[in-house]
């Protein structure tokens, strides 16, 4: 793989599934992976598949379906998590078995009550057991931007050994900053990684909504995996966004010259897929996929954009699969947006015509939320203006 590159591994299926609200049948998540794959996604985390029997016929069904993406599984440390990932990928084209373990002081005391020496063990028996029953073994020290930083260095050292090809560090709960999750990163990559063929990944919760600038701060520091969601759902307040993370790629080429995977122009297209599966749409002000992404109302905007779009939209619409932006007609419209619906409409008015028409449409825009094209006819004045030619 490309030094330069940036594999982009989905975990909507997994962790986004388990947001409150989120859930997906069976056949909603085979169509879910399938559009992953259109859009380009180098690995679909498929599920956990001793969770429940729904999750294990799931990854079996979308390690059947997917042609070229690697699917994942998930799976503690324990002989029968992984001895149940390995049957549910079996026919995977590229399977990976995805291992973890809490690395932290206060998960090791309160959650699994167990030593850090006990932890090591747990890891060399898990990774060396995953290795026999996939084609690439991913581990992840849960929690890590709480650890000591030695002992996940120790616990990846471990792992590596053994045959784990993908570290990931995951901010668990979403609680580094940039500059301090690059420098653990940095760590990682020179006291574990060095030269050897080894990806840093990285998995980042959004509880301060930093997700995304945590994960772009980690790929600068050398990570080369970033797992994420569409639309950014996942546990608690969610997970990196896929569609924020590849355009900031996109949009920032000059400053992260990263290769990647991903159609863009089917973001918008699997968004809002994900939306009508799970009936949980993102918030209008969202980026990228939200719905006032391309919408414009105030009036010196509108003004810009219609002289040129560059002027307030770093990216165009269709690079992410919306058909066009949006000038919205309110309060806070000015007269060029207004002529311009105008005639979209069919109408051209003269100078005089906006002049009358303006302070109407305002006066109605501060009376309502939505001012609709039969409002602006009916404040046209009398005789109409001209119809402009077909």
């Amino acid at each position: 793989m490309s030094t330069d590159k940036i594999r982009i591994f989905d975990t909507t299926l997994r962790d986004g599934e388990q947001s409150p609200g989120c859930s997906m049948n069976l056949g909603e998540k085979i169509r879910m992976a399938r559009q992953l794959e259109f859009l380009g996604v180098d690995i679909i985390e498929a599920g956990f598949p001793i969770a429940s029997d729904g999750d294990f016929q799931a990854v079996r069904a979308i390690s059947e379906a997917c042609e070229t993406a690697t699917v994942a599984g998930l799976c503690r440390t324990t002989e029968l998590d992984i001895a149940r990932a390995a049957e549910a990928l079996k026919k995977a084209k590229r399977s990976r078995i995805h291992t973890f373990v809490a690395t932290s002081d206060i998960h090791l005391e309160y959650k699994l009550q167990k030593t850090r020496k006990e932890v090591i063990e747990m890891t060399r028996h898990a990774v060396r057991l995953a290795k026999n029953h996939a084609d690439e073994v991913e581990f992840s020290a849960e929690d890590a931007t709480r650890s000591d930083v030695e002992f996940v260095c120790e616990v990846f050292e471990t792992a590596v050994a053994e045959g784990a090809t993908i570290l990931n560090v995951p901010d668990t709960v979403g609680y580094t900053l940039p500059g301090e999750y690059a420098n653990l990163i940095r760590t990682v990559k020179e006291r574990v990684v060095g030269d050897r063929d080894v990806t840093i990944s990285v998995h980042c919760h959004n509880d301060l909504g930093l997700a995304v600038a945590n994960s772009l701060a980690a790929v600068e520091a050398g990570a080369r995996q970033v797992e994420c969601t569409v639309n950014g759902i996942g546990e608690r307040a969610g997970n990196a966004s896929l569609e924020e993370l590849v355009m900031a790629l996109v949009v920032r080429a000059d400053k992260m010259p990263y290769e990647h995977n991903i159609e863009t122009t089917q973001i918008y297209p699997t968004s809002q897929l994900l939306s009508s599966i799970i009936s949980f749409g993102v918030q209008p002000n969202k980026a990228i996929v939200g719905r006032n992404a391309f919408a414009h109302e105030a009036g010196i905007h509108q003004h810009g954009v219609l002289s040129n779009p560059l002027c307030y939209e770093i990216m165009t619409p269709q690079s992410v699969g919306v058909p066009s932006n949006h000038i919205v007609l309110g309060k806070h419209s000015g007269r060029h947006a207004l002529v311009a619906r105008y005639n979209e409409l069919g109408y051209e008015l003269s100078p005089e015509e906006v002049a009358l028409v303006y302070p109407r449409f305002t006066a109605l825009a501060d009376k309502k939320k939505n001012v609709y094209d039969q409002d602006l006819l009916a404040i046209l004045p009398a005789p109409w203006p001209t119809l402009m030619a077909a």
